[in-house]
């Protein structure tokens, strides 16, 4: 635990810094949970959002070329078993899309369930996504995993 001031370490219990003097007020742990949901969970959800959108773009330029260029008579000579993979792995992608976009408006909306959706799909995307996916997870894990910021978006929850 350290000082907001000065930065030096403080003690639990310390009723002021010993080196600037500046009074502790409140348990320090609890202020800075309170502060990492507080002041990050509506970046949180922009960037799921974000990543969302990409694999949306994503999902459907998949979905296109699986359907047109790899179609029976269509440019390129795959073959048969592509085409339906590619077709259903854009629509796991579009799928993963959707509930990214879910996740996002709960957040954004701090609804119950949306702490649990981003968490899990946060565990998801840390392999799915490299890097882009894997810096979000990182992210998502951070700010909603510990027990403190479960206290916390329990009471942003309206």
């Amino acid at each position: 635990m350290y000082c907001d001031a000065c930065g030096t370490t403080v003690q639990a219990g310390q009723g002021f810094c010993s080196r600037c003097g500046k009074q502790i007020i409140g348990p320090i742990g609890s202020l800075q949970a309170r502060r990492r949901v507080q002041g990050h969970i509506h970046l949180l959800s922009i960037f799921w959002f974000a990543i969302s959108a990409l694999n949306s773009i994503i999902g459907v330029v998949l979905y296109i070329i699986s359907n047109t260029l790899l179609a029976p008579g269509g440019a390129a000579n795959a073959p048969d078993f592509v085409r339906p993979l590619l077709s259903v792995v854009a629509i796991i992608i579009l799928g993963g899309a959707a509930l990214g976009f879910c996740a996002g408006w709960g957040l954004m909306h701090r609804e119950p369930w949306a702490r649990t959706l981003t968490l899990v799909l946060g565990f998801l995307v840390l392999f799915i996504n490299i890097p882009i996916g894997t810096a979000v997870g990182i992210y998502t894990l951070w700010v909603l995993l510990p027990s403190e910021s479960e206290q916390e978006y329990s009471a942003l929850v309206l």
